[in-house]
C-alpha cells in the first residue's frame, strides 16, 4: 500500500484578506482527505489559528519576516526540510520567496498579476483565474506547468443579517460591499453611484487604508445616513443573505471571491468588468457588468437590478448553477488533490 502524500501549505500574507481566508479553507478542508498528510505553515493570527486547530490541522508557526529576520527563515526551512514533503504549495509573494526549491515539488498558488520573479523558482504554477494563468505564460513559465484552479466560498449554512442589526428600516433596498478599504476596489466609485440612488442604504464591510477618505466623501456628498461602515466582518455570508443587491465596484480583482459568495448566496450581483468580475460573470445572465472608474453607469446598472425583481432572481438562479457546477468545495478540493498527487507521483518518480 502507498503512503501518504505529504502536502506543506504556506502562507506568510496577512491576518485578512481573500487569498488569506480561502488558505485556511483549501487547509482546513484537506484534513478530511484520505492519503494526504498535511502541515500548514503560517503566522500565528488567533483567529487563523484557532481556526485551523479546531479542524485538526497541523499547523507550524512563524513570523515569516523581512530579509534581515534570518533566525526565523532559518528555522522554517528547517522544519520544512524535517517534515520531508512531496509538494510544498506556497501561497503570494513573501512565503514563495522564503521557500526555497529542494527535495519536494514547488507549487506556487497565484491569486493577482504579481511580479513574476518571485515565482520563477518554482516547479509548477496554480493561478486561481484563467487570466492569471494567461499572465504566467506570457511572463515565462511553461504552459504545461501552469493550471488553472479556482476557489470555493465557506459554504457553511447561516442566517441573514437583522436589518434592526444594521440600523436599517424596513423597505429600504439594500447594497452590500465587502473587501479591503484600499483604491483598487473602488469603494469611491459606488459611493459615487449611490448618490444618484436616494432609495438605497449601502453597507461596506472591511477595513484599509482609504477608511478616513472614505468617510470624508461620504459626509461631502451626504450620504452619512445611507452608509454603514461594518469594519472587518467574519459574518460577510450574513450580510449578504440580507441583501437585495451586492455591488463589486473595483477597479482591479483577481478572481473575486465575492462574486463566488454571492452566486453561492443566490444574491444578484451588479460588478465593474475588472479582470476576474469580467472573467466570470456573463453580463445579463449571470449578473450585471458595468465599465470600471464610471459612477454613473454603476448607479444604472444598480437601478436596473432593483427595478425588475424577477430578472434580478434569474441571474440570481443562474450564478448559482454556475457555481455548483464549477467552484463548489468538492470541485476545487478534487483538482487541487488530484494536481497534488501528479506532482507527487513525479517526484517519486
Amino acid at each position: 500500500m502507498s503512503r501518504d502524500i505529504r502536502l506543506a501549505q504556506v502562507m506568510a500574507g496577512a491576518e485578512h484578506g481573500g487569498a488569506e481566508s480561502f488558505y485556511d479553507r483549501l487547509v482546513a478542508a484537506f484534513t478530511g482527505v484520505e492519503g494526504v498528510a498535511q502541515r500548514a505553515y503560517t503566522r500565528d493570527y488567533p483567529g487563523r489559528t484557532a481556526y485551523l486547530e479546531t479542524a485538526g490541522v497541523d499547523l507550524a508557526h512563524f513570523r515569516f519576516g523581512g530579509r534581515l529576520d534570518l533566525l526565523d527563515h532559518w528555522r522554517y526551512r528547517r522544519a520544512l526540510r524535517a517534515q520531508q514533503p512531496d509538494v510544498v504549495l506556497t501561497w503570494m509573494n513573501r512565503a514563495s520567496i522564503l521557500t526555497p526549491p529542494g527535495d519536494y515539488r514547488l507549487a506556487c498558488r497565484l491569486g493577482h498579476y504579481y511580479d513574476l520573479k518571485y515565482y520563477r523558482h518554482a516547479d509548477f504554477w496554480i493561478g486561481n483565474t484563467r487570466g492569471i494563468c494567461e499572465h504566467l505564460v506570457r511572463g515565462g513559465m511553461p504552459a504545461t506547468r501552469v493550471e488553472y484552479i479556482a476557489n470555493f466560498i465557506d459554504e457553511r449554512p447561516c442566517l441573514p443579517a437583522s436589518r434592526a442589526s444594521l440600523d436599517l428600516p424596513d423597505g429600504v433596498p439594500l447594497l452590500v460591499a465587502a473587501g479591503r478599504l484600499h483604491r483598487n476596489k473602488g469603494f469611491d466609485v459606488l459611493l459615487a453611484a449611490l448618490a444618484r440612488i436616494p432609495e438605497a442604504v449601502l453597507c461596506i464591510a472591511g477595513t484599509g487604508p482609504e477608511e478616513d477618505a472614505l468617510r470624508e466623501q461620504c459626509r461631502e456628498l451626504g450620504l452619512d445616513s445611507r452608509v454603514r461602515f461594518l469594519g472587518w466582518r467574519d459574518d460577510v455570508s450574513s450580510l449578504i443573505l440580507a441583501a437585495d443587491l451586492f455591488v463589486c465596484s473595483s477597479r482591479h480583482e483577481g478572481l473575486g471571491n465575492i462574486v463566488l459568495e454571492a452566486w453561492y448566496r443566490e444574491c444578484p450581483i451588479v460588478a465593474a468588468e475588472s479582470q476576474g468580475p469580467l472573467e466570470l460573470i456573463e453580463d445579463g445572465s449571470s449578473g450585471v457588468l458595468t465599465a470600471v472608474d464610471d459612477a454613473a453607469a454603476l448607479a444604472d446598472g444598480i437601478r436596473q437590478v432593483l427595478a425588475d425583481p424577477q430578472a434580478a432572481r434569474r441571474m440570481a438562479e443562474a450564478g448559482a448553477a454556475r457555481y455548483r457546477d464549477e467552484f463548489s468545495q468538492p470541485v476545487i478540493l478534487g483538482r487541487y488533490t488530484e494536481l497534488f498527487r501528479q506532482l507527487a507521483a513525479e517526484r517519486s518518480g
